[in-house]
């Protein structure tokens, strides 16, 4: 690879700032991530759901060191940006947040997603100020680096769900106040909301297509003033998807209709060449 983290970095940066916005692939592996660059996309992100789906583990069940393991292998498997998704940060504390920002940084990602959610049942949104004190520390954290690390605060009232736009309109204001570079509420799908929005910050806005209920196309994303459009764990997804039909396929009427559709291992292996060892 020949492409400095610095450099990436600052790729990262101007696709944020210029141009007419752009959408995030999300790989799970070495492989997909290969092949997204391949397909021409501009940015990666890794997808906690399929990270945990490519562990055989349901998804917000991963720890830390792992996933720094993980991020590490993504970000020198191309020459793109990475941005992790960081789920909450892997600590309730401002101080493990900061850390975890730090230790994915070492390990080659240029920026990362800071969730909100607190897992306390009956109050699963963490408290306003704490949760601006954990993007203050992850912002603080992104500034010490040698190269511009993007911080993306994440709003998760849609999720929850609690889906209260004035409230998640709050919430990001206040991470825009704290540092954030990118505002994220994942789970909104209604293009007037989404619109609003866009309107109430002055960062960059990025937003997950790949949910119940979206209607939107990429472009119509971007029209609506949307900044980056991420796919989540929908390519993973789809891969296991296809898994899961040729297994249902072959215990249901013994055929194997799912191998002629399979991509030719030729392919791969020429797709896949230029990292030969």
């Amino acid at each position: 690879m020949n492409t400095s983290q610095t450099e990436r970095a600052l790729q990262f940066q101007s696709l944020h700032a210029t141009g007419p916005g752009f959408v995030v692939a999300n790989p799970w592996d070495v492989g997909s991530a290969r092949l997204l660059a391949l397909a021409g996309f501009k940015a990666l992100a890794s997808t906690s759901a399929g990270y945990c789906f490519s562990n055989g583990m349901p998804d917000f069940s991963a720890l830390r060191e792992p996933v720094l393991t993980h991020l590490a292998a993504l970000a020198s498997a191309t020459d793109l940006p990475l941005t992790a998704d960081l789920e909450d940060g892997f600590g309730a504390t401002p101080k493990e947040v900061a850390e975890t920002i730090r230790l994915a940084a070492a390990a080659g990602v240029v920026g990362a997603s800071v969730e909100d959610h607190s897992g306390v049942a009956g109050a699963p949104l963490t408290d306003l100020a704490q949760a601006v004190d954990r993007v203050r520390a992850a912002v603080d954290a992104a500034r010490s680096m040698p190269f511009p690390f993007m911080v993306t605060a994440r709003a998760e009232n849609f999720m929850l769900p609690q889906p209260d736009l004035a409230a998640t309109i709050t919430r990001l204001q206040h991470y825009q106040d704290a540092g954030a570079d990118v505002l994220f509420a994942p789970g909104i799908t209604d293009p007037q909301q989404i619109a609003t929005l866009v309107r109430a910050v002055d960062r960059p806005v990025n937003l997950l297509i790949s949910v119940p209920g979206m209607q939107l196309g990429v472009q119509q994303a971007l029209d609506l003033g949307v900044r980056r459009v991420s796919l989540g764990g929908s390519l993973a997804r789809a891969a296991y998807g296809e898994l899961l039909r040729a297994v249902t396929e072959l215990q249901t009427t013994g055929t194997l209709d799912y191998a002629a559709k399979a991509v030719p291992g030729a392919r791969l292996n020429a797709l896949f060449e230029p990292w030969r060892r």
